[in-house]
């Protein structure tokens, strides 16, 4: 039997979510224009939590130490080739690993928030399109934030 003074474990009430964050990529007007500008459109799962710039390059997704990140891509022409080339970002906030899907040749990316933030964090996405070689970025630069700071938790 087990002692009667013996107080409940107690567990966080944060836990860690997957946050994905999907790039949607018009390739055909980025290669028409040679730039992304315009053509890409930044998506995440996290908008309960006060993500913001949803549908723009300038996403702001908010997050916590513990989330993993998923980094993907589908392209709006589905004929022509567009794959997540680099994710860049601070490695004291994240260091994103590319992987791909098994039994593909889709190309994601995954990386654990190590820290709560205080401050957004950008980070650069690159994209390769069509059969050039050298990868698009974009001007617009997303970013990783902290709490909403209204008491919610992120």
């Amino acid at each position: 039997m087990p002692p009667r003074n013996r107080q409940p474990e107690r567990r966080s009430t944060r836990s860690a979510r997957p946050v994905t964050i999907t790039a949607v990529v018009d390739p055909v007007a980025a290669l028409a224009s040679e730039n992304l500008d315009g053509s890409l459109y930044l998506y995440d799962t996290n908008r309960p939590a006060g993500s913001t710039g949803f549908g723009t390059p300038e996403l702001h997704s908010r997050v916590r130490k513990g989330d993993t990140l998923l980094w993907n891509v589908i392209p709006l022409e589905c004929e022509t080739y567009v794959s997540l080339a680099d994710v860049e970002i601070d490695p004291q906030i994240a260091e994103p690993e590319q992987k791909v899907y098994p039994g593909t040749d889709i190309v994601f990316w995954t990386a654990e928030v190590k820290q709560d933030l205080t401050e957004p964090v950008p980070y650069r996405l690159s994209f390769l399109l069509g059969t050039v070689t050298t990868p698009f970025t974009p001007t617009g630069r997303p970013a990783l934030a902290g709490s909403a700071g209204d008491g919610k938790e992120a």
